[in-house]
């Protein structure tokens, strides 16, 4: 079992910046895949970014691509979203999963095995 914590959404204005952070416990993090999803009020959950084991590899949704960046410490079994030039489109809840592989870094939402609580990033126009 692996337990995953948000934390770092908050309110900011259009053009902000905000750092998601996702602690993981319970098992060898570095096992594990990354991703980042977000659902926003009435729409459906759709992937964000996701990286890799080794951090190595990443893919981000083309709506955040070079605003958003997925990071990861194993050290610290933590992995980043930080977030750049938010725009009011973005406003959503955002997620965090795991997936236990050495071999992918998926986007799909049912690939992965654990999911944390959610942390609320609304932007305001």
């Amino acid at each position: 079992q692996v337990r995953l914590v948000e934390s770092g959404g908050g309110l900011v204005q259009a053009g902000g910046s905000l750092r998601l952070s996702c602690a993981a416990s319970g098992r060898t993090f570095s096992n594990y895949a990354m991703g980042w999803f977000r659902q926003a009020p009435g729409k459906e959950r759709e992937f964000v970014a996701t990286i890799s084991w080794s951090g190595r590899n990443t893919f981000y949704t083309d709506s955040v691509k070079g605003r958003f960046t997925i990071s990861r410490d194993n050290a610290k079994n933590t992995v980043y979203l930080q977030m750049n030039s938010l725009k009011p489109e973005d406003t959503a809840v955002y997620y965090c999963a795991a997936k236990n592989s050495a071999h992918d870094w998926p986007h799909r939402g049912y690939d992965y095995d654990y999911w944390g609580q959610g942390t609320q990033v609304t932007v305001s126009s």
